[in-house]
């Protein structure tokens, strides 16, 4: 191929530009996926970036320096810079230098061994303080306690040493079950072929080294029957976590409908229920609560009081800081993380890939789009004034202050009203961050209200009549964020946010992307010149790195 038909710039900053228009894109998306990161992906130009942990993950996944730079170059319409080559050769060569394995013998059953073939950091790892109370080391050997697994890998990664865990995992007690041909409603159901392959990367051939890792797909795409397809390979018993009560119950529902499983073997362990059986769905607060700061929590007792075999953390970009904990205690249990997004505001990826494990497999939002598993989606950004009477109380206001009077505008409920009557068949989302807003709007919309203190019963009453038609606008606060199945929504509109979230705008976004007849609109109404606009700008930039197509307007009603 000539140089100049090819798609892809390597740049020195390790940053890789992707022509999109370029006959070869497909070919060398797809050559590259596997070890660099999408980070923007607007009409054009996509960019993706090559990350120690980008590099980790394609190690993993079995890919090797000459493999990755013969792919750049294959691909690349210019030379490759050395530094990028050079940079590729050398953090891969950091992985794979240290193995996790059995110790075997008699210490083969409660402890593992490092293995680290490189003298010079063999002597680093002995000499590391931090690692020193947790390793027991002899004349030729460095173990350490199975319950030690996860933390060792945790600051062995922080210090630039991914770890190769290929210590052998526990198969949990057996559980055999199957899919439904048809759903228990009689309708026809079939795995899609992108869920079996992302299930399959996660179980593989179930040797040392797999099961466990992070399968990343849009909201929409069907996460939770990537998990039950990981289940079903697996067949043992299930711990399931998730992030709220209504998703509890989501994934208990979908588990009866489409398999085979009988209710007797599907517990609740929540603030609700704390029933233990072979598939247990439990959410992440109940088991990160203690009666006291200082105080244990009592409910991690959950993972130890069956055999699992799988544990599966939804959402797991939410994961909660105390849950790494447990997380790296249970290092011999198959893992499984479902997310949209891998991105974690406190900046602790590298604790997923360690405890939870590398990621497995992904699918870009627009190629599900394209091929209609997805809803196409269209994003609109609406820009109004603030009322007089508020510019000053604006003005005099401390940030935090400034941020709630622009999202708290009281014009934004005329620009809700117009929105509904320019959609007046499509069903609903008004979603918001603050209690007195959403108040206001859903009392002057004569809309049902959900928010953190409605209770589960009403709340899922609520959801049911939307499913169902019976009421086309409901109006939710931040709980609708995360693991909501609200399969008919096609339009969203955000009256209010979190200071500009990107994982706070995957998930609400994904509220809308269900595959339906109608395509749908994802509406932000912000209030112009005020803090809120600069926020959105970093929204604005996540949506249009997704590719989706991005407009702004500017409202001029009174």
């Amino acid at each position: 191929m000539n140089p100049a038909e090819k798609s892809l710039i390597v740049q020195r900053d390790s940053t890789l530009l992707l022509d999109v228009h370029s006959a070869s894109y497909d070919e060398a998306r797809a050559a590259i996926s596997p070890f660099a990161e999408l980070e923007k992906s607007p009409e054009h130009m996509h960019t993706y970036r090559i990350s120690p942990l980008s590099l980790w993950n394609a190690a993993s996944a079995g890919l090797d320096a000459p493999a990755i730079t013969a792919a750049l170059a294959g691909h690349s319409r210019y030379p490759v810079p050395e530094n990028v080559a050079a940079n590729i050769r050398e953090i891969l060569s950091r992985y794979g230098k240290i193995r996790l394995v059995s110790a075997g013998g008699k210490d083969g059953m409660d402890m593992l061994k490092l293995e680290i073939n490189d003298p010079a950091l063999a002597a680093e790892v002995r000499a590391n303080r931090k690692l020193a109370k947790y390793l027991r080391f002899t004349e030729d050997a460095i173990l350490l306690a199975l319950t030690d697994r996860g933390t060792i890998k945790q600051e062995l990664i922080r210090i630039g040493y991914p770890v190769q865990d290929e210590a052998p995992l526990c198969g949990g007690e057996p559980l055999p079950f199957s899919f439904r041909e048809s759903t228990a409603a009689g309708r026809a159901f079939s795995i899609r072929d992108y869920q079996r392959e992302a299930a399959s990367a996660l179980v593989a051939d179930k040797r040392p080294g797999t099961g466990f890792g992070v399968v990343v797909l849009p909201c929409g795409a069907g996460k939770t029957i990537v998990g039950m397809a990981a289940m079903e390979l697996l067949k043992t018993n299930t711990l399931i976590l998730t992030t709220n009560i209504a998703a509890v119950h989501q994934w208990m529902d979908e588990l009866l409908d489409k398999t085979t499983l009988p209710p007797d073997t599907i517990g609740e362990y929540s603030g609700e229920a704390k029933i233990i059986r072979p598939v247990t769905v439990a959410t992440y607060q109940i088991l990160v609560w203690r009666p006291a700061k200082e105080a244990v929590f009592p409910h991690f007792r959950l993972f130890r009081e069956r055999g699992w075999g799988l544990i599966i953390y939804d959402e797991v970009h939410l994961l909660p800081a105390p849950m790494f904990r447990v997380t790296a205690e249970i290092q011999g249990v198959r893992r499984l993380g479902l997310t949209a997004t891998l991105v974690r505001e406190d900046g602790r990826e590298e604790d997923v890939f360690s405890l939870v494990g590398p990621k497995r497999y992904d699918v870009p939002w627009k190629e599900l789009e394209a091929k209609g598993w997805i809803a196409q989606a269209t994003c609109v950004e609406i820009r109004l004034d603030l009322p007089e009477a508020l510019k000053i109380p604006y003005a005099v206001a401390d940030k935090r202050g400034k941020f709630r009077i622009a999202c708290e505008n009281p014009r934004k409920l005329a620009v809700v009203k117009e929105i509904l009557e320019n959609h007046p068949e499509d069903p609903t989302l008004i979603i918001g961050q603050y209690l007195d807003q959403l108040e206001e709007i859903a009392k002057d919309l004569a809309a049902p209200l959900i928010t953190g203190k409605t209770p589960n019963a009403e709340r899922e009453k609520i959801y049911g009549d939307f499913k169902a038609g019976r009421v086309r606008v409901i109006v939710v606060s931040k709980v609708a964020n995360f693991a909501i199945d609200l399969p008919d929504a096609s339009v969203a509109v955000q009256v209010s946010g979190s200071f500009g979230s990107r994982q706070e705008e995957a998930q609400r976004l994904g509220r809308i992307l269900r595959p339906k007849q109608r395509n749908s609109w994802f509406y932000s109404i912000l209030s112009r010149y005020t803090t809120e606009e600069t926020f959105g700008e970093n929204r604005q930039k996540f949506l249009t790195e997704q590719g989706y197509q991005y407009r702004v307007e500017v409202w001029e009603g009174t």
